[in-house]
């Protein structure tokens, strides 16, 4: 069995564990939130912070490319699933609704861990820098659907402003490029949080699994899979390649396209009051289907 098999079988194991949890009402779906509070707000910055704080940098020029084909990406995607919405007469909500799934990856809470355990620190860095082109993203649809849905700036602002992992990214360049010491016990603590946080991220989307949403949202379902699980790393290979990207840079941000929709647009769609319900039961599904489509991946390249 090669690490690719016993990486993907050991990620659907930990997703088997949350939704057998579920099953038996040992956990129930109002864990997730606890759950992803800790994972956001401490075992995911610990990893990253971690990562880049022990990583070698010197070849920072080179991974700063990458989030540009996680950018083109997601903006081709998007532009291109906004007309073919468009023709479907859909309303504004629905539309947005939708579109959020389409552009968001799951570069991180699934990301991290698929590219770790296939291509270990090496791979694990380059998705550090795919996912900051996520919170840019999730930056622009922010202000985007506040020109649209009504808020204001401020709260846009605000989330970004303090989010955890991407101040997790700062520091841990900061602390790596100056040289700042942290000592051993600090060293060893942010290690042992940040190891937590692949198997509780895993739990979380197991209990979050709901097979029932098929039937509810099934044809806008089967859209955004395409869209997200096809057609955004098809622009991400032709975009890779035409920056020149080769070897692990080439396959790190071909995978990380093919993440499926990320849990930040949930967020989106639950602040800007869209229709979260079918925001979710895309997510959801098309992520349980990514199981399937992200090795076929993998192993192609």
């Amino acid at each position: 069995m090669n690490q690719i098999e016993v990486t993907i079988l050991s990620i659907i194991i930990m997703i088997g564990l949350g939704y057998f949890l579920k099953r038996i009402d040992f956990l129930s779906e109002k864990d997730i939130d606890p759950f992803n509070k800790i994972v956001m707000y401490i075992l995911l910055p610990c990893m990253i912070f971690h990562a880049l704080y022990s990583a070698d940098l010197s070849l920072i020029s080179q991974l700063g490319i990458l989030p540009f084909v996680i950018l083109a990406s997601s903006f081709v995607t998007g532009i291109v699933a906004y007309f073919i919405l468009r023709q479907l007469n859909l309303d504004d909500i629905t539309l947005w609704s939708v579109l959020v799934t389409v552009m968001i990856a799951n570069t991180g809470f699934m990301g991290y861990p698929v590219t770790l355990g296939i291509f270990g620190q090496e791979g694990f860095l380059r998705a550090i820098f795919c996912d900051i082109a996520t919170s840019f993203i999730f930056l622009v649809l922010s202000f985007v659907l506040i020109l649209k849905f009504g808020g204001t700036v401020k709260t846009a602002v605000r989330k970004i402003a303090f989010f955890p992992p991407l101040w997790a990214v700062v520091l841990g360049l900061i602390f790596n490029l100056v040289n700042i010491p942290i000592g051993p016990v600090i060293d060893n603590t942010v290690n042992y949080l940040g190891q937590g946080a692949i198997p509780l991220i895993m739990i979380a989307l197991g209990l979050s699994i709901d097979f029932s949403a098929i039937r509810r949202s099934k044809s806008m379902i089967v859209f955004t899979s395409i869209m997200k699980l096809a057609f955004f790393p098809l622009v991400a290979f032709v975009a890779a390649s035409q920056l020149g990207l080769i070897d692990l840079q080439f396959k790190i941000s071909i995978v990380e396209a093919a993440m499926p929709s990320g849990m930040m647009s949930l967020l989106l769609a639950i602040t800007y009051k869209l229709d979260y319900e079918l925001t979710s039961d895309c997510i959801l599904i098309n992520t349980v289907i990514s199981l399937i489509t992200l090795p076929i991946i993998i192993m192609i390249l």
